[in-house]
């Protein structure tokens, strides 16, 4: 058995990130920028006013000073004229400051009659002016990599950027094992269940950036699962799940090894997840994963997960972690490292007493995996564990 962590570095040297493509602005939100997206023009483009109110020299500006109105700016139609002294344009929030005005008076703080106005006694010292550049200037960045999100598509769209690289999706072909599978919606058999670990998984994959492809369920043969390594030879990643063990109907490493794997490993030290495997596969990536449900979707976490990110161009870096204080308390951990189905809340981190591998509805109640050491000693209320929301 290996380290979790050695385990993530032999499947990082597996995957190279993939190739780029060139999707719409409008679907860019959720892909990984590829390469640096670079701005047009400036942000503002212009000099523009911040609040309703009237441009004027701010040499002119002094309690009581009287101005008169020559004109109207307005988002996108701007006053073409000039602002001398002693005089103002009526203007409004996001429009261009006509030429000679550097200053903004805010309507609040005006008198108007006619075409003139006279600014109070008690007046607010603000410019309100959003000079030219302010937000972001022409050749400024957005640097590669970087997870596009719906505040990045606004400001990619003020940089003009009607076209956004992004990394190709990874394809990860999911080939669930065994003779007790049928199909969610089919009549199962008395001694037969439902597969379900090639669900969550392909929507686990496809909500972090993936494209997951769900492929017949492989019969515990060798004819079958030399089909369905056929039929997956295409991804760019191939999951397996199920038949990794050593009894006599696992038959997944075997027939890998026939089809000509290049192993990197084989069993770690974790729970759950120990009968992993990993390698490759005449060149495609393949990992084994367990077939335990929970086993199989916390691999799914520790492991999938990360090498989709390095696969999409992000640096190779396991599941982030972070601290919560626990408000149970736990026996001794054992040997392998244990990844425990918790439940963060304002009251702190509960990890279920629960912890059998094949119980989705524990893992359905969890929004984190606490991790234990290995030989961890009991824990009480008020300690602190690492923690990966999942």
């Amino acid at each position: 058995m290996i380290l979790t962590a050695d385990a993530l570095a032999h499947l990082f040297a597996l995957v190279t990130p993939l190739s780029t493509e060139t999707v719409p602005l409008r679907h860019a939100a959720g892909r990984t920028l590829s390469q640096d997206v670079t701005a047009t023009r400036d942000q503002p483009p212009f000099a523009a006013s911040a609040m309703d109110g009237y441009a004027v020299r701010a040499m002119d500006v002094a309690a009581g000073a009287a101005f008169a109105v020559i004109g109207e700016a307005a988002a996108g139609h701007g006053f073409a004229g000039a602002v001398g002294a002693g005089q103002a344009t009526r203007i409004f929030t996001g429009a261009p400051l006509p030429q000679g005005a550097n200053r903004v008076l805010i309507q609040e703080d005006v008198t108007r009659q006619a075409d003139t106005i006279t600014l109070n006694a008690a007046y607010d010292q603000s410019a309100y002016v959003r000079p030219a550049g302010a937000d972001f200037k022409a050749g400024d960045k957005i640097a590669a990599p970087r997870l596009i999100s719906p505040s990045d598509v606004a400001l990619l769209a003020a940089m003009n950027a009607a076209q956004v690289p992004v990394t190709r999706k990874p394809v990860v072909a999911i080939i669930a094992t065994g003779d007790e599978l049928v199909q969610p919606g089919e009549t199962p058999s008395a001694d037969q269940i439902i597969a379900s670990n090639s669900y969550g998984l392909a929507a686990l994959i496809d909500a972090n950036g993936g494209h997951a492809r769900l492929m017949p369920i492989a019969k515990d043969t060798v004819p079958a699962l030399e089909l369905a390594f056929d039929l997956a030879r295409s991804a760019d990643l191939i999951v397996t799940i199920g038949g990794a063990s050593v009894g006599d109907h696992d038959l997944v490493g075997q027939v890998a090894l026939d089809q000509g794997m290049d192993r990197a490993f084989y069993k770690v030290a974790m729970r759950p997840g120990k009968p992993l495997m990993a390698g490759t596969i005449n060149g495609t990536p393949m990992i084994g994963l367990p077939g335990n449900p929970v086993s199989a979707m916390v691999c799914g976490h520790i492991f999938i997960l990360p090498v989709l990110r390095k696969m999409l161009g992000h640096p190779a870096a396991a599941a982030p972690r972070t601290t919560a204080t626990l408000v149970n308390s736990l026996s001794p951990n054992g040997p392998r490292e244990h990844y425990m189905r918790a439940r963060l809340d304002g009251n702190g981190l509960h990890v279920f007493d629960r912890q059998d591998s094949a119980l989705l509805t524990v893992l359905a109640d969890a929004n984190c995996l606490a991790v234990r050491p290995p030989k961890d000693g009991p824990r009480l209320p008020g300690d602190v564990l690492e923690i990966i929301q999942i």
